[in-house]
């Protein structure tokens, strides 16, 4: 594996060197340079990192939304076709491995410090970035990934995709204690997250643990573990907890999506004819705020997903409706796990048994569901008539499908999340984009390039023991 996946950065590497010569010690001191970085300092770097990755239109637009069918390229659109490029697939490990070792160096500094809090901080950042890392690519390096320089190890071997969620749940219920410790605080200037606030990363511990539960429900009995959380009060409980990066106006530090589609002027980002359609038959008052008008016919129109011929006769530029001008604001947020998300998960385990309240508690979380999606998108007010419709209002006997679409439909433009979600619950059911590369929706990534080359024998065995390193290999809690 590249040595930059397992060492930390040489940003940190560089701030952490202290000469030795003492003939030059007055010539070269420094007093702007830090001997040892706070703990803190570490934290804006890696979120910053990883949600600029999901969020960015070659990862999030072009290989999530346009394969949940929220999003369809006008042109350009081998990825909507199934033929995801290579870099953002090799990006993906690499920024993520790496945000996991500057986690690992964190946890390091702050036991130094005697900081609790953010010890419980790196944890849940650890946990987050390999939960994304096993549903984006199956089984990975996870025991043995971070050993790098400091062990000698350079060719970690892949762990089954249990293991790793085995290790996600533990590093959270580790983190959690830490964090309610109180022993310990963290620079609110360089936590992008929650601003130090140690209250906020125990909820989204709390809550990343839930959806990591669910992942994984259909291969282990989470039921318990899943109450726990409800009881302990520590679940998110209003769009203020949930866990977002929240981006300035202007580039270099915007959303991604503004800064290719507005300030790139890339404008082949389309509205998806699946979602289009579903969103009119169904009056959904998401639908002008997602979409725009199309230039020449002033109504909206989605494009069908897939076709080689580029742009498809009929969907030209004008001829599609963008995407909405919310979700092209420079300042819209970068989600790593939202409340309305959340919600539509409890609603699921309770749908499942999973944790007590029946059917009551399946409506109640489904609706809340549906009315947090519309208030963040200005149209609170319409709940009321929308949830009467027919389809929408609560039904026991599709409760599932419902509790899928509506989260399918609330996770626009947050690409890799829609995919995740929609593989693991299979609603609303798509059909694969024509002209496809292969016949079917992707089931995961292609492991690293490199990996085939610099980590050859473990790479061998974990083929041999998940599957072949093609996208429709389907991961271990989708089996």
């Amino acid at each position: 594996m590249k040595i930059i996946k397992y060492i930390l950065i040489s940003l940190i590497t560089a701030t952490l060197f202290v000469g030795c010569d003492q003939n030059f010690e007055e010539i070269n001191a420094n007093v702007d340079d830090p001997i040892i970085i706070p703990s803190s300092m570490i934290i804006g770097t890696s979120v910053r990192s990883m949600a600029n990755e999901l969020y960015s239109t070659f990862n999030g637009l072009e290989h999530g939304e346009t394969w949940v069918q929220h999003v369809s390229m006008v042109q350009y659109n081998d990825p909507e076709r199934y033929k995801p490029r290579v870099s953002t697939m090799d990006n993906l490990w690499n920024v993520f491995y790496t945000a996991a070792s500057n986690a690992n160096q964190m946890y390091l500094l702050a036991e130094d410090e005697g900081n609790d809090v953010n010890k419980g901080i790196a944890l849940v950042i650890k946990a987050y970035c390999f939960a994304q890392l096993t549903d984006f690519y199956g089984d990975v390096p996870y025991t043995e990934a971070l050993l790098g320089a400091s062990e000698g190890n350079f060719t970690p071997v892949y762990d089954t995709q249990e293991v790793v969620y085995d290790g996600v749940v533990s590093l959270l219920d580790q983190a959690m204690p830490l964090l309610a410790s109180g022993n310990g605080t963290t620079d609110s200037s360089m936590d992008i997250l929650y601003e130090g606030d140690a209250s906020k990363w125990m909820k989204f511990a709390a809550s990343l643990k839930f959806r990591s539960l669910m992942r994984i429900s259909a291969k282990k009995d989470v039921s318990s573990a899943l109450q726990s959380l409800v009881n302990s009060g520590n679940l998110f409980s209003s769009n203020d907890d949930e866990a977002k990066v929240v981006y300035l106006s202007a580039s270099p530090n915007a959303n991604p999506i503004f800064e290719t589609i507005v300030d790139g002027g890339r404008g082949e980002f389309k509205l998806a004819q699946t979602l289009v359609d579903r969103l009119i038959a169904t009056s959904d008052p998401r639908l002008e705020v997602y979409a725009q008008p199309a230039v020449n016919t002033d109504t909206y129109v989605g494009k069908p997903s897939g076709y080689e011929e580029s742009p498809l006769e009929g969907y030209g530029y004008d001829d599609v409706s963008s995407i909405g001008e919310k979700y092209l604001e420079a300042t819209l947020p970068g989600y790593f796990l939202s409340y309305t998300e959340l919600l539509f998960l409890m609603a699921e385990a309770a749908q499942k048994g999973y944790i007590s309240g029946g059917a009551a508690a399946v409506q109640g979380y489904y609706e809340a569901g549906i009315q947090n999606s519309l208030s963040e998108n200005g149209v609170g007010g319409e709940f009321a008539t929308y949830n009467s419709l027919g389809g929408i209002k609560f039904d026991s006997g599709r409760a599932l499908e419902q509790i899928g679409t509506q989260k399918w439909t609330a996770l626009f433009c947050q690409g890799f999340e829609a995919w995740t979600e929609w593989r693991r619950t299979g609603y609303p059911v798509l059909t694969p984009a024509a002209d496809g590369f292969i016949s079917e929706i992707p089931s995961r990534l292609r492991y690293e390039s490199t990996e085939v080359s610099i980590n050859g024998v473990n790479y061998k065995a974990a083929v041999a023991q998940q599957g072949a390193d093609e996208l429709t290999t389907p991961i271990w809690w989708m089996k």
